[in-house]
This record gives C-alpha cells, structure tokens and sequence, in this order.
C-alpha cells in the first residue's frame, strides 16, 4: 500500500526538498502542494491524503487552524495530521494536540525520522513518546478548562481494562510497552486500544491523549516546583 502525502508549508524550496526525500521511499508518494492553510484544508477535501505534513506559521490561514478544520470534518477522518515546524514550542503542541493533529515534530528531524513518522501517523499511532513531550502534554492539557467533557457518556461506556489502556496511552507508552507492563500481547493491547478510540471517537492515539487529560481519566501529578507533570505510569 502506498501512503499518500500532502505537504503543507510557505516555503517552496522546503517543499520541494520534503517531496525528493518523500518520493524516494517505495510507499510513499506526494500527491499535493499547499503554500497555505486555506489551501491546505481545500487540497485534503480534494486529494483525500492518508497523511497531511502541516507547517504551524503560514500567510492567511495557519496551519493550526487548517488542522482544526480538517480535523473537524467528519468526511476527512481518514486524513492523518504531521504538524512538521521550526517551532517546537510547548504552547504550539499543545495547541496542535487539541485541534486534532496526530504528531509534533521538528524540522530538524533527520529523514529516515520523518518517513518513519509518516507511517506512524498513518497507522493511526502518535508521536508522543519523548518524556519532555509527556511533560507537556500533563502540564497544558490537564489544566481545568470552563467547558465540561466533550465524552462524559462515552468514558461510561469503557471496561475497566479499557480505561486502563487509555490512562496508559495518555502517559506515551506505546503498545509494545503496556504490553510488557500488563503482561499482555501487544496484539491484545492495541485491540483494547482501538475499541476505545471508537467508543470515544478519537482520530488516532494524540486524540485519544487529549481526552483522557480533559476528562480526568489520566490526571496530572505534581512534581517538586508545583507544576504540572505526567500522569502516573504504573500499570
């Protein structure tokens, strides 16, 4: 099967250098180019991309706010979203985490990272393994916000061992890693894992990572300073 792109930046010669490196791997092609987020939003309605690669800073619509847009769209589901820029900060990833995106990551990524990227994103997997990404994901996202849960009937709706998966995947373990801490298959994991993305209709696991933040299920514990830190990673 091969993954197809569309890359989302201002800059064209960056464009240009993402889609030699992306057109070299055997199962990936690019299939579209957007110099903005208008663009961006208009070409993934379009060309139905199974990932979009998205810059955060662009003229007109930025990309932020192309990822919401998309990500709200129902008919869209299945277009994955890259947030690919120079800046890493903690407030850009948290803003790209809540508007639907499925990874953060830096320009500065070396290309073997960004392919493997691409085919994390697009198996529906995130990239939010990095402890300092964890931090930040605990510090932003679990800060109460005046609105309620947006699925207090679907959290109901989870198994035990369900909520547990989620609780887990909210602190970056991958599957492979609760596998080994519930002594489990991973198999079993990401089939636990799956039902709970559908029962909580979560585009992919950086979803799926907001919600339990948001709802509680994945509270912050607090670290020496008084700040916010991870979750609790014991299974």
């Amino acid at each position: 099967m091969t993954l197809r792109v569309l890359l989302a930046d201002d800059q064209a010669l960056l464009r240009g250098a993402f889609r030699i490196l992306l057109d070299s791997a055997d199962d990936i092609t690019v299939v579209g180019e957007a110099a903005d987020g208008r663009q961006a939003v208009a070409l993934t309605r379009q060309l139905r991309p199974d990932v979009v690669i998205m810059d955060i800073r662009m003229p007109g619509v930025d990309g932020l706010t192309a990822t919401a847009e998309i990500c709200a769209d129902p008919e869209l589901r299945a277009s994955r979203i890259l947030i690919l820029t120079t800046y890493e900060t903690e407030e850009y990833v948290a803003q790209a985490l809540r508007a639907g995106a499925g990874g953060f990551i830096g320009k500065g990524i070396g290309a073997q990272d960004l392919l493997d990227a691409v085919r994390t994103i697009a198996d529906g997997d995130t990239l939010l393994s990095p402890a300092a990404t964890r931090s930040l994901i605990a510090r932003f996202l679990a800060t109460p916000e005046p609105v309620p849960p947006r699925h207090p009937e679907q959290l109901a709706a989870l198994t035990p061992r369900e909520r547990e998966m989620v609780a887990a995947v909210a602190t970056g373990l991958s599957n492979q890693e609760i596998a080994e801490r519930m002594f489990l298959s991973p198999f079993t994991v990401r089939a636990h894992v799956q039902r709970a993305m559908t029962k909580l209709e979560a585009r992919d696991r950086a979803q799926l990572v907001v919600i339990a933040y948001r709802t509680g299920l994945a509270p912050a514990t607090r670290d020496d300073t008084g700040h916010a830190d991870r979750a609790d990673r014991s299974p």
